[in-house]
């Protein structure tokens, strides 16, 4: 087995260790990270209806920043915080998707954290 394959199913693993703890609801949704190669998404999931409130991405035309560096977190953060502002949620919990929380996770943590989300 090759180390990338290793890596994709050690994510997996810690991705379900998280998603036992962390669960979103409709006062407190879950913000959920997904990065690829090429862009970085977040997600405000309420887990007891299984409806996603408010999604953002760096493909999108208003996020500012392109791919998947940090200013392309940054940028998402931004838009998913003003985005669930104009939903009226501010308090949600994070779901780093099994990823670390460092670089390009926690650049996104961070801009939804000076932008009005709570967690």
């Amino acid at each position: 087995m090759d180390r990338a394959k290793q890596r994709v199913e050690a994510r997996g693993r810690i991705r379900e260790r998280i998603r036992r703890k962390v669960t979103g609801t409709s006062e407190r949704p879950r913000l959920a990270v997904f990065r690829s190669l090429k862009s970085i998404y977040a997600q405000l999931i309420d887990d007891s209806t299984g409806k996603t409130i408010v999604s953002a991405s760096s493909l999108e035309k208003d996020a500012g920043a392109k791919g998947s560096n940090a200013a392309a977190a940054k940028a998402v953060g931004v838009l998913i915080a003003k985005k669930a502002k104009d939903k009226g949620v501010t308090r949600v919990v994070f779901d780093r998707g099994g990823y670390l929380y460092h670089g390009n996770i926690k650049a996104l943590a961070d801009a939804a954290r000076e932008n009005g989300l709570e967690f």
